[in-house]
């Protein structure tokens, strides 16, 4: 083999390397973060599953507290309002802000649940409310995979140079499902006499 073929094969080889390897690596990392991306979408569907079993088990909640608190209107009307705020959630920033209402009016009817003792002692409350609180351990549980895949995600999509390859390709960064502030502080329960 002359020279001049050994040189061609080398600037062939260097050809082949100086694309091949960008190629494999942005194949690489788009499909890492493709799989990151279906990642949070699968963690969301987890907490709305979960949120979907709250959403259905409120309404024999809330029926079974107005046979015992007729007068207390306001809350049932503010627990209805915010679980049809639930219903009309569209989008996961929607479904979160929603479900932070849901979550504020739930704390208001425990408060009420709280003021009469014959509800509490009653078999068919205590089994909803037992469903109500398995299925609140299950959100918070469901939301924490969702916020540890969401933050694996962003962190992945900002860094450098895989930042380069989510912008070419449209990756955003996901949002994390918060508590509200006013869901931070425990509901004050007042017994009267």
């Amino acid at each position: 083999m002359s020279s001049r073929q050994k040189n061609l094969l080398i600037i062939i080889g260097i050809i082949v390397v100086v694309i091949l390897v960008p190629f494999l690596y942005l194949k690489g990392t788009y499909n890492s973060l493709v799989r990151m991306d279906e990642e949070v979408k699968a963690a969301w569907a987890q907490v709305e599953n979960q949120l979907q079993r709250r959403y259905d088990l409120i309404p024999n909640y809330v029926e079974t507290v107005k046979g015992y608190a007729a007068h207390e209107k306001d809350v049932f009307i503010k627990v209805t309002e915010a679980r049809a705020k639930v219903a009309g959630a569209t989008n996961i920033d929607e479904k979160i802000r929603a479900n932070s209402q849901l979550s504020a009016a739930l704390s208001r009817l425990l408060v009420v649940v709280e003021r009469y003792p014959e509800l509490k002692a009653n078999t068919n409350f205590i089994r909803l409310q037992d469903e109500l609180a398995g299925t609140e351990n299950r959100i918070a549980v469901e939301r924490r995979r969702y916020n540890e895949a969401v933050k694996a995600y962003n962190i992945a999509i900002r860094r450098f140079p895989i930042n380069l390859v989510a912008g070419m390709f449209g990756f955003k960064k996901a949002t994390f499902f918060k508590v509200p502030k006013e869901k931070q502080a425990a509901p004050k329960v007042k017994f009267t006499q």
